[in-house]
């Protein structure tokens, strides 16, 4: 598959002040994002994750490096203020808290805001706004008052606005950092539904692992590099290099890893209890067959 992002040698660093210099947030990123794919990016605070997005969506440009949107080099010297807002059109972003996204009274109104910004025909809109509201889950709301929904529903109405306008590329940033459980659930399932069915490219940046783990790679952030790059199976099975860049694994992989530690032969790769109790009981059986069997003696 084609790159709809390619970064080479990113590097971004926030101005200082008087009293102190610029702070180094990024230093030589570079990796490709397949169109169609889902990548969670993880990092503890400070690590350089949500300035990586806001390059990738072009709220900030780098200091230094390339960076292609869609096939267009938002970097190139003759980058023009026209190829940054077509690239715009095809990343959006959907941010932590929903009620700072939320410009409109009315949920259809609020969906329709950026379709109205780009200048799309009215019928056009119309249409869009339903589909993307269907595809959320939220037509029975089209009507209803934004300042009314819970978390969870807001959230979804913020991912309706985005792709509304058709992006081929959404980065939710810690977008279920603020919902309930039974929110995230909400808007996990949507965001994979985008990716799987509608073929939208995502890039999830989380604290949570097992959301993580739904994702088809992983990219960890360290002190504004690229600390580990792979599939949940090849990042997780990693765990104490997690635990060294002050990150977590799923509650199951950590299980996994203390029973491994104590002579249990499971796989580390276990991302749900079902798969982990299963993948106990077989390990269990396993060694007491061997015991059985080593306890035999020949007549």
């Amino acid at each position: 598959m084609n790159p709809i992002i390619k970064a080479e040698n990113l590097s971004f660093s926030y101005p200082g002040d008087e009293e102190s210099k610029p702070v180094k947030a990024l230093r030589g990123v570079s990796f490709e994002i397949p169109e169609g794919s889902f990548t969670a990016i993880l990092g503890h605070n400070g690590s350089g994750k949500s300035t990586l997005a806001k390059l990738l969506c072009m709220v900030n440009l780098p200091d230094s490096g390339r960076l292609w949107v869609a096939g267009r080099e938002i970097t190139a010297p003759d980058a023009t203020e026209r190829d940054i807002l077509e690239a715009r059109r095809d990343v959006g972003m959907v941010f932590q808290n929903p009620d700072n996204q939320i410009v409109a009274t009315i949920v259809e109104e609020d969906v329709a805001f950026g379709c109205e910004n780009l200048g799309i025909p009215p019928a056009e809109i119309r249409e869009r706004v339903d589909a993307a509201l269907a595809a959320v889950g939220m037509s029975e709301y089209a009507r209803k008052q934004t300042y009314n929904l819970s978390g969870g529903q807001k959230q979804r109405v913020a991912i309706a606005g985005t792709i509304a306008m058709n992006r081929r590329c959404v980065i939710f940033d810690e977008s279920t950092a603020m919902l309930d459980p039974m929110g995230r659930r909400e808007v996990m399932d949507i965001i994979a539904k985008l990716n799987r069915e509608q073929g939208v490219t995502v890039l999830l940046i989380t604290h949570h692992m097992n959301e993580a783990a739904a994702a088809d790679r992983i990219i960890v952030m360290n002190q504004g590099q690229i600390y580990l790059d792979g599939s949940p199976r090849e990042v997780f099975g990693k765990p104490a290099a997690m635990w060294a860049a002050g990150l977590d694994v799923p509650q199951t992989t950590e299980l996994a890893y203390k029973l491994r530690q104590k002579g249990l032969d499971v796989p580390l790769y276990l991302f749900d209890a079902e798969s982990c109790a299963e993948a106990v009981a077989e390990a269990v059986r396993r060694r007491s067959g061997k015991s059985a069997g080593g306890g035999k003696t020949g007549s």
